[in-house]
């Protein structure tokens, strides 16, 4: 018997269960079908060593979710704690290490230590990306308008994007230029000179991107990381108890407490339409389920070219889909271990070490070298690593006297995805688990278990095409009114009451929600201008908002 429902939601990672609370909450009944066994998506906590200890597989900090949906949804009411993470630590391999706590002074003697420009430069450098922030967050939250468009509707939406940028003066609209152009390298140019805050610096512009520091656009990539809200502060980042996958688990009770059903192990095979009006979906067990509106929170390759025949796509969208961006050399490094790691630069245990990020990466060109030989097609002779033992603040995620550790590293070739090489995989992992090794000695002796899960993985098992962890590179072309198509920023797609929310569109890049939310808003504002024009007389208004096209 085939079913109905208001809406369904197409995935179970963060975006798709924000939007379905959302619609839930607005009075829809909502399905969400997740082809996995467990929620989540990208947000996951699992267990590859056992019921003892619990991984975040992927996504391994919190940051860019907005204080709005927390709120809205009433997350920490339904469990949802936050640790703050605590201050960078890179440890060198000849024994000292860069330091950045929070206390200014301190921090400033830390830097100091390798080059005092740099100290005296730092806190420039901080106010210059928090006035670059508050220019370019708001935007973050904006459903995109159609640039380029002609339609009335679509000229008042340009129009009130031309009115937020007026608060841009003459300096401002330069450093947005240069920073949206320009590399990460390019930028720390201009304020920093020692390797070591220079190599720390430019890991958060090339974190899951198919780009070294010296590539253009990854000054934006490091703005995007730093301008989270976790906690209501700019660049905050925290630990969810429970690992990631509490975030997943506080939105799913959200969304079930305003009605949202949600199944797991419910494979979408295919979005039906009907004279170009979606009617439903279809699940691999071929169960039909219809729908007036559906919401695919999977990446666009999927969703528009397996999930849709793309002969009936618009020649110009679907060739968007086609050429889009969505390579990666990331390999995410999971292990449990018998004892915290001592660190030659800290042989004494300090909370400000353990519970903040520990960076692997001595110099900007080290890094950029290691992007080279990926690209090259060499698995990084010398991968940096982004790292954290969330374990610290958590015990619920190991057994007493045992941690779990996660490393973010890059670089594998990112043909790994459709042609993976399991052993030069494990070799590279080795070589990491080495880097950490040199600057703690004794440390590999301490790993009970490890995971290592590299861009094909990520592809099969996650649904993240090419292994890109933001479902497409965060590049000048493929941001803001060009996430994912052109036209299609604004969350519709070329079937009507079709919609689009993932990580892929504007918004997404990080556990942020604000795709989800947008989407319901767009959903909600299409519904109230097809009331609208069903109660006019006669013939139907002329000037037809475009959510014709989609929504």
């Amino acid at each position: 018997m085939t079913k109905r429902r208001d809406a369904v939601v197409i995935g179970g990672g963060h975006n798709g269960l924000v939007a379905a609370a959302y619609l839930a909450k607005n009075g829809l009944d909502t399905l969400v079908c997740e082809c996995r066994d467990v929620i989540g998506g990208a947000s996951v906590s699992e267990h590859p060593f056992g019921p003892d200890y619990t991984v975040t597989s992927l996504s391994y900090v919190l940051s860019l979710l907005p204080p709005e949906i927390t709120a809205d949804l009433r997350l920490g009411r339904h469990g949802l704690t936050i640790y703050p993470q605590g201050p960078y630590f890179a440890p060198r391999r000849d024994g000292r290490a860069l330091r950045l706590p929070g206390d200014p002074r301190q921090r400033h003697a830390e830097i100091a230590r390798f080059s005092r420009a740099d100290a005296d430069a730092y806190d420039t450098y901080q106010r210059h990306l928090a006035g670059l922030g508050k220019l370019l967050a708001p935007l973050l939250h904006q459903i995109p308008p159609r640039i380029g468009s002609h339609h009335p509707a679509d000229l008042l939406a340009q129009a009130r994007l031309a009115a937020r940028m007026r608060k841009v003066d003459v300096r401002g609209a330069v450093d947005v230029t240069r920073l949206l152009a320009g590399s990460i390298a390019d930028l720390l140019d201009r304020y920093f000179e020692s390797d070591a805050m220079r190599g720390v610096a430019s890991v958060s512009g090339v974190i899951g991107t198919w780009a070294g520091p010296r590539s253009a656009g990854t000054a934006y990539v490091m703005l995007h990381h730093h301008v989270g809200e976790s906690g209501g502060q700019a660049g905050a980042w925290g630990f969810p108890r429970g690992g990631m996958g509490a975030v997943a688990g506080a939105l799913a009770d959200a969304a079930r407490s305003f009605g949202a059903t949600i199944r797991t192990g419910a494979e979408v095979a295919q979005v039906r339409t009907s004279g170009g009006q979606v009617s439903g979906v279809t699940l691999a067990d071929g169960e039909e389920i219809d729908a007036a509106t559906v919401v695919t929170t999977a990446h666009p390759a999927i969703s528009f070219l397996r999930l849709l025949d793309p002969a009936s796509l618009p020649d110009g969208f679907r060739a968007d889909i086609e050429n889009w961006q969505t390579r990666s050399g990331t390999v995410k490094i999971n292990l449990a271990l018998g004892r915290l790691p001592v660190f030659t630069a800290c042989p004494d245990p300090d909370p400000q070490v353990y519970g903040g990020t520990i960076v692997l990466a001595e110099s900007l060109d080290e890094v950029e070298n290691a992007f080279q030989e990926a690209v090259a097609g060499k698995p990084s002779t010398l991968p940096f690593a982004d790292i954290c033992i969330p374990s610290v603040f958590d015990d619920s995620l190991a057994p007493p006297g045992r941690q779990v550790m996660s490393l973010f590293t890059q670089w594998v070739p990112h043909t790994f995805a459709g042609h993976p090489d399991e052993a030069a995989l494990e070799a590279y992992a080795d070589r990491v688990l080495a880097r950490v090794e040199a600057v703690a000695p004794g440390f590999t002796d301490s790993v009970l278990h490890r995971q290592v899960i590299g861009p094909h993985v990520m592809q099969q098992e996650y649904g993240l095409v090419g292994g890109n962890i933001f479902h497409g590179e965060l590049s000048l072309g493929q941001m803001f009114h060009a996430r994912p198509a052109a036209g299609y920023a604004d969350l519709r797609t070329p079937v009507k009451g079709l919609y689009q929310a993932g990580s892929s569109t504007h918004g997404g890049g990080g556990v942020t929600g604000v795709p989800g939310r947008n989407v319901v808003r767009q959903i909600l504002a299409d519904q109230r201008r097809a009331r609208w024009r069903r109660r006019l007389p006669g013939p139907k208004a002329p000037g037809q908002p475009p959510g014709s096209r989609g929504g």
